[in-house]
């Protein structure tokens, strides 16, 4: 199991010409480690990864490797519709010092069950890091079958699945398939509770992003089975992680950022800064929770 608790789906700042900005990025990696934040999963949905070429994708990877030093695992977002392409991503991040990979569903293509296997054997038999797969039909199309889950988990470093199915039914039904140590994370923030309730371990996070100790703190109360306090924390956020999600992620949790002093930088087209209404949400949000 590559972590418990929470890990963060980092964002990549961008500048105003569209270049990664590194110096933000460092200073988005000292608030997580200062943070309590368990993990930093970078190059992701939340990363924006779709608009970054390879040499971008890896040297964002090295980067962060080199700034978290060690401290916590870094995950590199590696997963793409072309598992030969998948393969080399993959390799060059186990290359610049990743500590595991989470590779999302062929998108698009939509796969049939047995190319779905083909894909994911293929990918974790190339490196020798632990894979977490990564199921989100809603961007996808393709959500992966809970029998396929348990045939995957018995590859070896295939260690764990980030679910953001948002469907409770389809995760209970994979913790009953998968052995113990395999490694459940809610992939949506408004169920982190429930999924941990059912034997998840922590959740992958685009609150976690504004909000990393709180989100910590969450999953840590659930890993010590003090479930109350745990509910509380995800009853009281549920404004904010709503308005997270308003207009497609990354675009409200950069803007939120943005309200709060953070430094989030530009998006790559097609995605676009939030809408004025968007902003005004947050800003009630968070003006509400006492950030602002």
């Amino acid at each position: 199991m590559l972590f418990k608790g929470s890990g963060v789906a980092l964002v990549t700042p961008f500048t105003e010409n569209e270049e990664i900005d590194f110096a933000s990025i460092d200073q988005l990696v000292d608030f997580h480690l200062a943070n309590k934040t368990d993990a930093i999963i970078t190059m992701g949905t939340t990363g924006e990864a779709s608009t970054t070429s390879d040499p971008e994708q890896i040297e964002c990877i090295a980067h962060v490797v080199k700034r978290v030093a060690g401290r916590i695992p870094v995950i590199a977002g590696t997963g793409i519709n072309h598992t030969d392409h998948a393969v080399e991503l993959s390799k060059e991040a186990e290359n610049v010092g990743a500590d595991g990979l989470l590779l999302v569903t062929p998108y698009y293509n939509k796969a049939t069950k047995r190319g779905l296997y083909e894909h994911y054997k293929t990918i974790a038999g190339s490196v020798k890091i632990p894979c977490i797969l990564y199921t989100v039909p809603g961007r996808t199309a393709v959500e992966i079958p809970v029998s396929l889950v348990k045939e995957l988990s018995e590859i070896k470093n295939i260690v764990g699945i980030k679910d953001a199915t948002g469907n409770l039914s389809y995760t209970a039904a994979v913790k009953h398939a998968v052995p113990k140590e395999f490694a459940i994370y809610s992939g949506n923030d408004d169920v982190i509770i429930p999924v941990m309730s059912i034997g998840g371990h922590g959740v992958i996070s685009v609150l976690a992003n504004i909000l990393p100790e709180v989100t910590h703190n969450m999953a840590e109360y659930c890993l010590n089975g003090d479930y109350p306090s745990a509910a509380k924390w995800q009853v009281k956020l549920m404004p904010l992680i709503k308005a997270l999600f308003c207009e497609v992620n990354p675009v409200p949790v950069k803007a939120a950022m943005q309200l709060l002093g953070m430094p989030s930088g530009n998006l790559r087209l097609p995605l676009t800064k939030a809408e004025p209404a968007t902003f005004d949400r947050l800003e009630k949000c968070l003006k509400d929770l006492g950030y602002l």
